[in-house]
């Protein structure tokens, strides 16, 4: 019996004999009540002590089996790394790595060697996180995070079979310096694919129209009517300029179907016969009659040459009535004259200087307004 259950009976039996006590002497038992209490306090005693005492195992405790006894919960550890690099799919842009690392150490033989718990866990979490970080691009860091998260939340042996670790709290990040380049990187790279797009829409645009559409004459008619197709006119009016532009385009001369097509170029007017002649096509030319004469005087003016001159103003883009229409006269004359074309200095006199009428001697005195002196007297 236990000191607990001994104190336990005796205070039963002190707190029964003090109430039997206090109910005889409020009730004045007689004397024979008092041996009669004292026996029925001890039987109660006997009766709480008989209560309060355990039953005998059949089987001793000490000699019971071990999964009886309590065995302590097992100590996890825990240690914190910050800022370990990791590396990615792109050289020289690492990731910065933090975590909480917790492991469990596992049994292990008598004879095992002894083990840092703390560096084993490290090294096993690094290593499942380097094998994640070294497939993603530098500039998804907060992917990657997430990713890190699933795959070192769960608790796994690590190679030696000594602990098992896993990670919680983790953190990855790219230092600023690295996400500013890799942003400039990125802008240079939309910005060369859109070159790059550019330049084969120019490339197919020029073979577009060089090897198709300006192939040949009728295939550049073809392609301006399938344009144009409600001007037909226009598309004949414009063969001789769609001829020029396919033999341009293919380094090759008009054909011989659509020289007669073709303006011929303005050519330099060639000096014979004695005065300047222009081939034809030439806007303007000085017609035959402006040859000067054997004498070296310039021949009368033809309707001919006046014709050819107004065509040849008109080519310059100059009206009847233009303001600055004389002022090109001027120059004219004065090239004419650098030339010694004394024929075309006349020519050019009589198309643009007015007819002056004559006057006498008065009329240019009165004219002039000076005061005209009296005729002499006759001599006697």
């Amino acid at each position: 019996m236990s000191s607990g259950h001994k104190a336990m009976t005796l205070f039963v039996t002190v707190i029964l004999g003090l109430i039997f006590v206090i109910l005889g002497l409020s009730t004045d038992w007689p004397l024979w009540a008092w041996p009669a209490t004292a026996a029925l306090v001890l039987v109660i005693a006997l009766v709480t002590h008989r209560v309060l005492t355990p039953k005998r195992e059949a089987f001793p405790r000490e000699f019971g089996p071990d999964p009886d006894l309590q065995f302590p919960e097992p100590q996890r550890q825990e240690q914190r790394i910050a800022h370990v690099a990791l590396p990615s799919s792109v050289a020289d842009y690492d990731f910065s790595f933090s975590a909480t690392v917790r492991w469990l150490v596992l049994d292990a033989a008598d004879d095992a060697p002894y083990i840092n718990p703390a560096g084993l866990a490290v090294e096993a979490v690094l290593q499942r996180a380097r094998v994640l970080t070294a497939q993603q691009s530098p500039n998804r860091s907060a992917l990657v995070q997430h990713q890190l998260d699933g795959v070192l939340g769960t608790m796994r042996p690590d190679s030696s079979g000594r602990i098992t670790a896993m990670a919680q709290d983790v953190s990855l990040s790219l230092p600023e310096l690295d996400r500013e380049r890799l942003a400039k990187l990125s802008n240079v790279r939309k910005d060369e694919d859109v070159w790059e797009h550019e330049r084969n829409y120019e490339r197919s645009k020029r073979a577009y129209l060089g090897d198709d559409v300006l192939k040949d004459t009728g295939t550049a008619v073809v392609w301006w009517l399938s344009r144009n197709d409600q001007e037909v006119e226009g598309a004949v009016d414009r063969i001789g300029l769609l001829a020029q532009l396919s033999a341009a385009a293919n380094n090759d001369t008009v054909a011989p179907v659509f020289e007669h097509l073709v303006s011929p170029p303005a050519t330099p007017y060639a000096e014979g016969d004695g005065g300047p002649h222009a081939p034809p096509g030439r806007p303007w030319a000085p017609g035959p009659d402006t040859s000067p004469s054997s004498n070296g005087a310039a021949p009368e003016s033809s309707s001919g040459s006046f014709d050819s001159l107004d065509s040849f103003l008109a080519w310059f883009g100059f009206a009847p009535a233009d303001p600055d229409l004389d002022l090109f006269a001027e120059r004219l004359i004065e090239l004419a004259r650098a030339h010694d074309k004394s024929n075309v200095v006349d020519e050019l006199r009589r198309r643009f200087t007015p007819a002056q009428p004559a006057v006498d001697d008065e009329e240019a005195g009165d004219a002039t307004g000076a005061p005209q002196e009296p005729p002499p007297e006759p001599e006697p």
